[in-house]
């Protein structure tokens, strides 16, 4: 009940009333859920690609953690053959914008994780997407790099971002086709089903941890129930 509750965008207060429990259970349901999510998906993954994924898209959902000053990036990548959600790493990165100098100021310094959450993330899909397969991806500086390191003999195609629409909170794009349309639609539908990443949403995350597991939990309904 209360997985299903946390992949219907509820929050845990809203959650901890319906079952007419406390919100701290709900927090501690939450991580035993999300624990094991986490090794329900490793075994997922094992089972579903013992033929490896021939092609994948890949990007990064820019949250946040309390402020937009404390901004929160999840490294994604998704099989667009079957629509699963192959990974989804957090981590944090330094404010951008007009908002760097403000952060800078009142929070210090904020080291940029992003480098390891795309490491974690190709390091958890390698052994299930075949070295020859077709990556696509936008054309953040970064992606590259782990793409040649990881898969030096695939496909590897980088997209311009376009501007997005109102559909799908801003993830879906402004063009007939998008070349990265499952990565993107994915995007809206995590935004869509998990409250703490809605835009404008009064439910922010507080904690990264609990952010990673209500991610892993999320996969696990993604890819069992969805798709």
């Amino acid at each position: 009940m209360v997985e299903a509750l946390i992949c219907s965008k509820v929050s845990y207060r809203r959650i901890a009333l319906i079952l007419k429990i406390d919100k701290k259970t709900v927090a501690r349901k939450v991580r035993f859920l999300g624990i094991q999510a986490q090794s329900f998906n490793a075994i997922y993954l094992k089972e579903k690609y013992k033929n490896k994924a021939i092609s994948i898209e890949f990007d990064d959902l820019i949250t946040k953690e309390r402020t937009k000053m404390l901004p929160l990036t999840i490294s994604a990548a998704v099989d667009p053959d079957t629509r699963r959600i192959l990974s989804l790493e957090v981590g944090k990165i330094p404010a951008f914008g007009h908002l760097a100098k403000d952060s800078r100021k009142k929070y210090g310094y904020r080291p940029n994780e992003m480098p390891q959450t795309l490491d974690r993330m190709f390091k958890k899909i390698e052994n299930y997407v075949d070295e020859n397969a077709l990556i696509k991806s936008d054309m953040h500086q970064l992606y590259s790099m782990f793409v040649k390191e990881y898969f030096p003999n695939a496909d590897y195609l980088q997209f311009r971002s376009n501007k997005g629409c109102v559909a799908g909170q801003g993830e879906m794009k402004k063009t007939k086709k998008d070349p990265i349309f499952y990565i993107n639609h994915t995007f809206a539908m995590l935004r869509d089903n998990i409250n703490r990443l809605v835009r404008r949403s009064w439910c922010v995350t507080q904690d990264i941890e609990m952010l990673q597991h209500h991610l892993e939990i999320y996969i696990k309904f993604h890819n069992t129930k969805l798709v």
